[in-house]
Formats: C-alpha cells, sequence, structure tokens
C-alpha cells in the first residue's frame, strides 16, 4: 500500500479558558493516503475544525496551542514548525476550504487578484503567465462565465461560486492534501450536489488526498473511504464508511445515524382535519428597484416574489421549497410586512395591506417569525430571560410575577430550565439558543409561525430534537407553519403541503406525498436527485450538471412570464 501523504498520532489541542486550560482534542490518530477521502464527522464542539486548524498551523494564538502529538506531511513534521516554515507548504502542499467563503475571501480583491497573488505566492507562474494561470483554474472549476468572473469582486458572486473560487485558490498550486471544512453546510442542495462532485473530479484528475470535515451524514456517505467519528474531542469509532454505516460499534455513531433525516422514509401523512384558514395569501408581489445613472433613475428591478398564492389552516404546515434567491425567505418578511409588498395578505381574516406600524401590532401577535441564525438573532447583551418576556411587555400581557411565571412557563414548554433565564446567549448551544428563540415566538400565542430555515444550522441530533419540539407544540396547540428550507429530506418530515418556487414563482404544489413522491415538474426532479443519500450502497448516479437559473432582476417595463399552474391529481398543481 502506498506510503501515507499525511500522519496524524495522537494529536491534543489545549484552550485556554477562565477556569484554566481545557483540551479540546485529545489523542487523535490516522493516516491519509494519496487520492483517498477521509471524513472526519461528529456535532459541533466535536473537534473536527481544531483538527484542521492545528493541521494547517491557524490555532488562534496564544488561546488555543497543541499540547502534543505528531502532525507528518511526507516526512515534514508540521508540529513547532515556523510561520515561514508554513509559509512554504500552506496551498503549495496542504490546502483549506473554509466553511464560509465570504469571510474567506478579501472583498476588496478582484477573484483575478486573488488567484494571482496565490500563484505568485508559490512561484507557481511568472506575474505575466498569472491571468492566464488564474482563467483556467476557474475553467477547473467548472465557473459558468469565466472570462467575467475575473473581474469580478466576491460580493458579485453567489455562495456557490464563491465556494468554486474558494477551491480554485485551494488547488491553485496542486496540493497534495485537500482540507475541506464543512465546504458545502451553507449552500443549496443543488449547488451542494455540484460542489461535491467537483471535488470528486478535481480528485480523480489530480490523486489528491482529501480530509473533509462535516457533520452531514449524506455527505460522508457520498464522499469518504474512511470515517473518523469524533465526540468532545476524542475518537469515539474508525471503521470504512460502508462498514460504519452497516453496522456502527458505538453508541454514539448509533445515536447518530438514527437521528440523519432520510428521503423517502417518513410514513405516509394521515388526513388533518380542515381547521379554519389561518393565513390567506392572494398575488403577492415583491419588488426591488434597482437606481443607476447619472439621475439615479429606476434601471431595472428584482423580482423576487412574483404573484404568489396559498393558504394555510390551523394545525397545518406549508413548506416553501427552493434554492437561495426563489424568493422563499422574502415572502415570510413580507407576511411580517418587513419588506414592502403588493397584493392581499389575510392574517385570521384581517386585511394586513397598507397597515402601519401601529396596526399591525395586534395582527403581529397572531403571526411570529424563527430566524435561520439562533445566534443573530438573539440580543448579545440580554439575559434570554428578558429576551423571551419583552413580546410580553411589548403588548400590555403580563407584568410583574404573572410575566415571570409565563417567561418560566415558556422555558418548560421548550425544554429548557427556569434557572437558565438569568444566562446571556453566548452561554448556550446552537440548539439550546433555537429552543430560546423558539420560546420567544411562543410567547404571544400566535395562530402562525414562519419557520425561515430554522433548523439548517443545527446537527442532526439537535435539528431532530427541534423539529420534534416544533411537532409536540403543533399537536398541542393546533399551529400553523410556514415552513421554508432547502432540505428536502426535513421537509418531508414536517410537511402537510409542499410549493416548489423558482426565481420567484411557484413551479409545482400539493400534498407532501404528491410532490415528493411523484414530482411532475423538471426543477422539483432535480432538488430531489440532488439530495445526498446517508446510505453509501445507494449513491445518486445522477450527475447535477451546472445549469443557469436565470435572473430575477428584469429591466425596468420588463418582467417574467406569469405561470399558471393546471391540477395533474385532486391535490397537485404543476405549472405548464
Amino acid at each position: 500500500m502506498n506510503q501515507p501523504v499525511l500522519t496524524v498520532r495522537d494529536l491534543s489541542v489545549q484552550v485556554a479558558t477562565p477556569s484554566g486550560a481545557k483540551m479540546v482534542l485529545e489523542g487523535l490518530s490516522f493516516d491519509l493516503r494519496a487520492g483517498e477521502t477521509l471524513c472526519l464527522a461528529g456535532e459541533s464542539g466535536s473537534g473536527k475544525s481544531m483538527t484542521a486548524l492545528a493541521i494547517m498551523g491557524l490555532l488562534p494564538k496564544p488561546m488555543c496551542r497543541i499540547a502534543g502529538g505528531s502532525v507528518k506531511l511526507g516526512e515534514t513534521e508540521l508540529v513547532g514548525l515556523s510561520d515561514a516554515g508554513y509559509r512554504q507548504i500552506r496551498t503549495a502542499r496542504v490546502a483549506m476550504i473554509f466553511q464560509e467563503p465570504m469571510t474567506s475571501l478579501n472583498p476588496l480583491m478582484t477573484v483575478q487578484q486573488q488567484l494571482s497573488e496565490t500563484l505568485l505566492e508559490h512561484g507557481a507562474c511568472t506575474r505575466a503567465e498569472a491571468p492566464g494561470r488564474a482563467l483556467q483554474l476557474l475553467r477547473d472549476v467548472q465557473l459558468t462565465e469565466p472570462d467575467r468572473r475575473l473581474k469580478q469582486y466576491p460580493h458579485e458572486l453567489s455562495g456557490g461560486m464563491r465556494q468554486r473560487v474558494m477551491i480554485a485558490i485551494a488547488l491553485a498550486c496542486d496540493p497534495e492534501v485537500l482540507i475541506a471544512d464543512e465546504p458545502t453546510t451553507a449552500l443549496d442542495v443543488t449547488v451542494q450536489a455540484e460542489i461535491l462532485d467537483l471535488i470528486r473530479d478535481l480528485q480523480r484528475d489530480h490523486g489528491t488526498a482529501v480530509l473533509m470535515i462535516t457533520h452531514d451524514m449524506g455527505v460522508v456517505a457520498e464522499m469518504a473511504d474512511r470515517v473518523v467519528i469524533l465526540r468532545h474531542g476524542c475518537e469515539v469509532e474508525s471503521a470504512p464508511v460502508r462498514d460504519l454505516f452497516a453496522a456502527p460499534q458505538s453508541a454514539y455513531a448509533q445515536e447518530l445515524l438514527a437521528a440523519v433525516p432520510r428521503l423517502g422514509s417518513a410514513p405516509p401523512r394521515p388526513a388533518k382535519p380542515q381547521g379554519p384558514t389561518v393565513l390567506k395569501v392572494d398575488d403577492l408581489t415583491v419588488r426591488f428597484d434597482v437606481t443607476g445613472g447619472l439621475l439615479n433613475r429606476v434601471t431595472a428591478r428584482v423580482h423576487a416574489v412574483e404573484g404568489v398564492s396559498f393558504d394555510i389552516r390551523a394545525g397545518e404546515t406549508l413548506a416553501l421549497v427552493g434554492e437561495s434567491g426563489c424568493g422563499k425567505s422574502t415572502i415570510g418578511k413580507a407576511l411580517l410586512g418587513l419588506v414592502p409588498w403588493q397584493g392581499s395578505v389575510l392574517v385570521n381574516g384581517r386585511q394586513t395591506r397598507g397597515m402601519g406600524p401601529a396596526r399591525l401590532k395586534p395582527v403581529r401577535r397572531d403571526i411570529q417569525m424563527v430566524f435561520q441564525d439562533p445566534g443573530a438573532s438573539l440580543d448579545s447583551r440580554m439575559t434570554v430571560g428578558d429576551q423571551v418576556a419583552e413580546p410580553l411587555l411589548i403588548h400590555g400581557l403580563a407584568s410583574g410575577s404573572e410575566l415571570t411565571d409565563r417567561t418560566e412557563h415558556l422555558f418548560r414548554r421548550v425544554g429548557l430550565s427556569p434557572d437558565m433565564m438569568a444566562r446571556y446567549p453566548h452561554e448556550f448551544s446552537g440548539g439550546q439558543r433555537q429552543r430560546i428563540n423558539i420560546a420567544r415566538a411562543l410567547s404571544l400565542s400566535p395562530k402562525l409561525i414562519v419557520a425561515d430555515e430554522s433548523v439548517s444550522a443545527l446537527d442532526v441530533s439537535v435539528q431532530a430534537q427541534v423539529l420534534g419540539l416544533l411537532q409536540e407544540i403543533q399537536d398541542e396547540d393546533g399551529l400553523a407553519f410556514l415552513f421554508i428550507s432547502h432540505d428536502m429530506a426535513v421537509i418531508e418530515q414536517v410537511a402537510d403541503q409542499v410549493m416548489v418556487m423558482r426565481l420567484g414563482q411557484v413551479v409545482e404544489e400539493g400534498a407532501r406525498d404528491a410532490v415528493l413522491r411523484d414530482p411532475r415538474h423538471a426543477y422539483t426532479r432535480r432538488l430531489l436527485s440532488a439530495v445526498p443519500v446517508p446510505d453509501p450502497t445507494q449513491l445518486r448516479h445522477e450527475r447535477i450538471e451546472t445549469e443557469s437559473l436565470g435572473s430575477p432582476i428584469w429591466p425596468a417595463g420588463q418582467g417574467p412570464e406569469k405561470l399558471h399552474l393546471n391540477a395533474v391529481a385532486p391535490d397537485h398543481r404543476v405549472a405548464v
């Protein structure tokens, strides 16, 4: 067998905390060979990213340090290597793709400047050759319109495009090892599939060894040759990918795999009794002006949402599905009056069109929102108890001891202890913060909750707990949900009705089983075929080809052709 290109032995990482030094990674060992993909899997805080930063020499000093062990890249020992030594091997021999491409790219430099800088720093080409090499790298990562992209800045690119640029930079000097730290977590399912296909193709062509870090077991099944499961900084299991999925040995690996939502595994959805209509939306339209020219006139418009209509009844969950930019989140914001809109929105029979903030206030008691990022949607300067109680104070529903009692009840309702009320958001995990957001949304006893990607940032086991909590609350209170997500397996778990959106319009809608089991629109089928299957024996065979979805931006006075939905079954409609 060929020699390992990366050898890690007994690696331990220590972090300084107010209460003393804490081990966040302890005694990790593995080998990585040319052309092989090793996945480090586990939940947040398991030590996955710490491993990558330790290998790359990027641990934040003086807070973190390697407390022991060895990391060898070929014959080169990396532990104790000087900064100058690391500069010579980073990108040239070992490169890293980070989780969030926007924060990893320089916003002040064009794509060409950033690629050229990497090539010139490592002497991979001359200054005259750099533009041509940069263009070829963008072609290698299958970026559309590569000549145009070279001249653009990161903010002008979509998330998938930025991640392709990051991969191009990482592969610029043909490294021996590529470390991919959650490279697809923030991406839509189709873009994720494209990026995984791309990494696999580049690995095949260059013989690169890949260390993949992820908490998505579907990605593990699709990409890995071998898997190391981490928990609390310690290895709990290491095995070839097929052995791990077929017969996990450790209790933790069994729990992790059991918590993974699997598309097609949900039981048929029983028909719910028809409750009263909580939300009725007709011809909802949201457009944003794009100005330009000497007089700053409107030159174009973003047609974010174009004539969307739907109803949601009490106790029902409507799922909005689609890729980034399709208008899902914009619909959620429009319902709460957070963006200007046209059309008709009735909340519990009350027309909200034309209402100002004062008149909207009582309506907002009936419709609340749970946002995607549980940390960013909480105020870091307020205790979580005060934040859950705040809506009750604003609406004058409780004060004094009654306010405290109701807040304590809300904490218990979402599975948190009332003695946590005096803490601040940073003292909680991501799953606990999302529970706090749900408690705050429930404080006014709403009739409808808009959940905007509310579990996409959570680990699979925490995700399962939060989804179970939402289902329990819905069953008890008859709450209606508008569930916005791009995760088809999660949608299958929660939805009664599904609406698939593309470029601001609905292309398919109907009962959950009708849309997901018998998709009729090509775009819906494309979304479903891109979902990673958490089973290495049943990998998707169809490649997800890069497809231009078009743009929602139209010149002023023009707009997209309105799609009409035709019934193909009693509760199933498809655009023609």
